[in-house]
C-alpha cells in the first residue's frame, strides 16, 4: 500500500486594470502584441514601476486565509530563457514573498473537513504565450507582465480529491474576494501539481513529479490519478529509480496521459537574485487596516445560511461554492421566496435545466416568484416545473405563464368539497373500509379527486377535506 504526497502551486491572475510593471491593459482577447510597451517587450533602458493594486489584492487573500503579511518585501529576478519571455528572465519573489502561511479547510460528503496548509502566496509577472500553428511556432506578448498571485501549499494533500476539493475552495475564496475573476478557460486561474508516493508508514519524500500548466478540474483530476498510477506500476516493477525523476511532465488530454516535458529545475537553477530595478515593497500600517476589510467568505456564508434559514449544511455548501449562485439565492429570499424552495428550485430544478442551455433566461427575481407562488398554493410542484420549462423557452412572465396555460390551482373549498362529495358517493365501498381501519385507501380517494379536477385542486386542501368527510 502507498501513501500519495500532493502539493499543489495554484497561479491567479489578478484582475488589475494594468499589468504589473506598466500601464499596459490585461484586457484579454485583444489583437496580438497590441498590449505591450518597452516595459513588457523587456526593450534595454525601460524600467519596471509596481502597481500596487496587485499589492493589495495580495494582502485581502492573505487575510482571507490567516496568513503573516510581511510589511516588507523584496522582489527577485528569476533567470530562464524561453521564447515567450522577452527579458530572459521573470521577475517574481522568493525569500521574501508578501504573504507567508496560512491554511484552507478542505470539505468531505460525510461531514468531515481536513486543514490544508499554505506554504506563501507571492507576486510575480506572467510570462507570454507560445503559440504552436503546424511548423511555426508564434509568441504574443499581450499577456507578459500581468500581475500573477503564486500560491503555494505545503504537502497536504493524500489524493485526487482532495486536491480538487482544495482547488474549487482555493477558486471560490478568489472569487469572493474579487480578486481575480479566475476564469480557467482565459488561463486566469492555473495549477500545476507536485506528486510523490512512499510506502504506507514512511516518513521520506520520494521523488516528486510537476505536471505543469493546467486549467481545468477534470483535467487536473485525471492527469493527478494517472500520475499516481504511474509511479505506483514503476515502484511494484522494481524500476521505480529509472522511470520516476525529478521533471516537468505535461498532460495530453487526448491519450490521458502524462508526457515529460524538461528535468525539473531546482531553485539554484534559476540563479534568484534581488531585483536590481525595484526598491522593497513596504507595506504601510493603512494598507494593513485596508486589507482586513474583506467580504463574507464561503464558509462564513454557508454557517450563516444554515442558522438563518435553516437548510442543511450539504445545500448550503451547494450553494455558497459560487458566488453567483450564493448572490442569486440571497436576492430570492429578499424578494420573499421561502429558503426551503428557494433551495430545490435553484440547485435541482434551474440548474439541471442550464446544463443543456446556453445561457439562463430566468433571473432570481422570476425564480423567486415561481417559487412565491408554489408556497401560496397558487400551483402545485408539478404545474412549476412546467411554467420553469416554459419561461425558459420563452420570454414571459411567471403569472402570465401561469394563466396562459391555466394551471393555476383550485383551492376554493366549496369546489373542492363538490368534487370530494362526488367520488365518495360513487366509491361508497371503499368509504366503508376506510372506515372499518383500511386508511391507506386515502390514496386512492386522493388520486381520483386529483383525477376528476385535471391535476388543478390544490393537494394539501384535497387532504384536508377527504379526511373531515371520511372522519
Amino acid at each position: 500500500m502507498f501513501e500519495v504526497i500532493i502539493g499543489l502551486e495554484v497561479h491567479i491572475q489578478l484582475n488589475t486594470k494594468t499589468k504589473i510593471f506598466c500601464s499596459c491593459p490585461t484586457s484579454f482577447g485583444e489583437a496580438p502584441n497590441t498590449n505591450v510597451c518597452p516595459v513588457c517587450l523587456g526593450l534595454p533602458g525601460a524600467l519596471p514601476v509596481l502597481n500596487f493594486e496587485a499589492v493589495k489584492k495580495a494582502i485581502y487573500f492573505g487575510n482571507a486565509v490567516g496568513s503573516t503579511i510581511h510589511k516588507k518585501s523584496i522582489f527577485n529576478r528569476k533567470n530562464y530563457f524561453y521564447p515567450d519571455l522577452p527579458k530572459g528572465y521573470q521577475i517574481s519573489q522568493f525569500e521574501i514573498p508578501i504573504v507567508e502561511g496560512g491554511e484552507i479547510i478542505i470539505d468531505f460528503d460525510d461531514g468531515s473537513s481536513k486543514r490544508i496548509g499554505i506554504t506563501r502566496a507571492h507576486l510575480e509577472e506572467d510570462a507570454g504565450k507560445s503559440i504552436h500553428d503546424g511548423a511555426e511556432s508564434k509568441v504574443d506578448l499581450n499577456r507578459a507582465g500581468t500581475p500573477l498571485l503564486e500560491i503555494v501549499s505545503d504537502p497536504d494533500m493524500r489524493s485526487s480529491d482532495e486536491a480538487i476539493r482544495y482547488l474549487k475552495k482555493l477558486h471560490a475564496i478568489v472569487r469572493y474576494l474579487d480578486i481575480s475573476d479566475a476564469n480557467m478557460q482565459e488561463g486566469s486561474f492555473r495549477c500545476d501539481v507536485n506528486i510523490s508516493i512512499r510506502p504506507k508508514g514512511a516518513t521520506n519524500l520520494n521523488t516528486r513529479v510537476e505536471i505543469k500548466n493546467m486549467n481545468s478540474f477534470k483535467f487536473i483530476q485525471k492527469a493527478t490519478e494517472y500520475e499516481i498510477g504511474r509511479q505506483i506500476e514503476a515502484w511494484e516493477d522494481g524500476v521505480f529509480d529509472e522511470e520516476v525523476y525529478q521533471e516537468t511532465r505535461l498532460f495530453d488530454v487526448q491519450s490521458g496521459q502524462t508526457k515529460s516535458m524538461r528535468g525539473k529545475e531546482d531553485a539554484a537553477d534559476y540563479r534568484y537574485f534581488p531585483e536590481p530595478d525595484l526598491e522593497p515593497v513596504i507595506v504601510s500600517d493603512a494598507m494593513l487596516e485596508e486589507g482586513k476589510n474583506i467580504p463574507e467568505l464561503p464558509d462564513a456564508k454557508k454557517a450563516r445560511f444554515v442558522k438563518e434559514h435553516a437548510i442543511k449544511e450539504y445545500d448550503a455548501a451547494v450553494i455558497t461554492a459560487d458566488i453567483e449562485m450564493a448572490h442569486f439565492f440571497e436576492k430570492m429570499l429578499a424578494e420573499g421566496a421561502s429558503a426551503k424552495n428557494s433551495v430545490t428550485w435553484l440547485t435541482v430544478e434551474l440548474q439541471g435545466r442550464l446544463k443543456n442551455a446556453e445561457s439562463n433566461p430566468v433571473d432570481a427575481v422570476k425564480l423567486a416568484t415561481l417559487v412565491k407562488r408554489i408556497d401560496d398554493g397558487t400551483i402545485s410542484g408539478k404545474a412549476a416545473k412546467e411554467v420553469l420549462d416554459y419561461v425558459m423557452e420563452n420570454e414571459m412572465g411567471i403569472d402570465e405563464t401561469i394563466d396562459k396555460l391555466g394551471l393555476k390551482q383550485m383551492s376554493d373549498d366549496g369546489a373542492i368539497e363538490a368534487l370530494v362529495d362526488g367520488i365518495l358517493l360513487a366509491n361508497p365501498d371503499k368509504v366503508e373500509q376506510y372506515r372499518g381501519g383500511k386508511e391507506k385507501l386515502l390514496g386512492f380517494f386522493v388520486g381520483q379527486v386529483m383525477k376528476e379536477s385535471k391535476g388543478s385542486a390544490n393537494p394539501a386542501k384535497v387532504n384536508e377535506i377527504l379526511k373531515n368527510k371520511l372522519a
